[in-house]
């Protein structure tokens, strides 16, 4: 069984979806690395002991995303060109349409955001998931999906039958984890943290829900809180709300942004805060709250979609649309030394359920399962 991977994920930063991309591949490199190939536009300098199938991008000097256009040519190229692998796997939903004329097909769906929230993505997303995601799923042999509540929503939303779906959790890496005080206070003055800190690490994008945690952060404000908060994430769409309600709060000198944190820093950060605050609409998995349990950081998240899931009663999950509620929780942990002490204990504990290594295992045993189906 020879397994292809499509990987141009790892060409760009590796956030949300490169990481579970990096950390898959990672992990299937120790197990069996001899059937695994990675499926690219172009080389980098990742994995060099793994077998390479680079198919050329004849759009790469178009000036913005390239890789848009490679995955239309890929559809073509796959299904004209009888590679010697028996799988493709295309860990996201979108690159591979059509059903492949020599390999079985299977896909990672980590969410539908765009077709359930289209207010908060651009026009495309929306197009895409509603004439072209359906082919998608019909085309190809086996679905992953981070969380059940994803696979619900891809049952409920376009009739998928349950056993064609396998439910394959993520985890935080191994970097995340509790780190000396010599360790935090350099990522302190590398970023300038000379205050306490409240964390959110995400995308600057509408489903985040960021206004609301502006508003419930000027209520701290407002009762004393001398934390700033800190913003991680690179601007993504519809993120003029976000500086419109620091505007209207006038929150400019306690709201820090730092746009795009590399991995390396990431643990660190998490570390240095106080309170992780992920306020979401919306998530396939929600990765920032795993790593902040597994760096002892207490977490507030909200009570939708796959959050509890995954953070299960390690964390306060509140309404993400509620503020009130939002800013009441933000206080307790902040004034509480011991819900901070059992939240930091309980978030730890949880961590160590999910794991990479597992995540690959379960992958393979669905590989194994598509190469043996007739």
């Amino acid at each position: 069984m020879k397994i292809g991977i499509i990987s141009d994920r790892l060409n760009r930063p590796l956030t949300g979806i490169g990481n579970y991309v990096y950390n898959l591949i990672n992990e299937l490199s120790k197990i069996d690395k001899g059937r695994i190939y990675l499926i690219n536009y172009k080389e980098n300098n990742l994995f060099p002991e793994l077998n390479k199938i680079i198919i050329k991008n004849p759009f790469e000097k178009f000036p913005k995303k390239p890789f848009y256009f490679w995955h239309l040519y890929l559809n073509y190229y796959l299904n004209r060109k009888k590679l010697d692998l028996d799988i493709i796997h295309s860990p996201e939903n979108i690159p591979i349409f059509v059903k492949l004329k020599y390999q079985k097909k299977i896909i990672t769906v980590h969410d539908i955001i765009p077709y359930i929230f289209p207010k908060t993505s651009i026009k495309l997303n929306y197009y895409r998931y509603k004439y072209i995601f359906p082919l998608i799923l019909k085309t190809t042999d086996k679905i992953i999906t981070d969380s059940y509540h994803t696979k619900k929503d891809l049952i409920k939303h376009f009739k998928i039958p349950e056993d064609k779906i396998k439910v394959i959790h993520l985890a935080a890496n191994e970097n995340y984890k509790p780190l000396k005080e010599e360790e935090i206070n350099k990522i302190k003055r590398k970023y300038n943290l000379n205050y306490p800190v409240i964390l959110y690490v995400g995308a600057l994008s509408a489903n985040k829900n960021i206004p609301t945690l502006l508003k419930a952060f000027y209520k701290l404000k407002k009762q004393g809180i001398k934390h700033k908060l800190v913003i991680t994430g690179e601007k993504r769409w519809k993120y003029k709300s976000i500086f419109e309600t620091i505007e209207k709060l006038n929150l400019q000198k306690d709201v820090i942004f730092t746009g795009y944190v590399p991995d390396e820093d990431l643990p660190a950060l998490y570390n240095a805060a106080d309170l992780f605050v992920y306020p979401s609409l919306y998530e396939g998995f929600g990765l920032p709250p795993l790593e902040a349990m597994a760096c002892g950081t207490p977490v507030i998240t909200s009570n939708t979609s796959s959050l509890p899931e995954v953070v299960g009663d390690a964390g306060i999950m509140v309404n993400p649309y509620d503020v009130d509620e939002l800013a009441n929780k933000m206080y307790n942990v902040l004034t509480n030394d011991g819900l901070r002490e059992e939240l930091s204990k309980k978030g730890l504990e949880r961590a160590k359920l999910f794991s990479w290594k597992k995540c690959a295992e379960e992958h393979l045993k669905v590989y194994e399962e598509v190469y043996n189906m007739k």
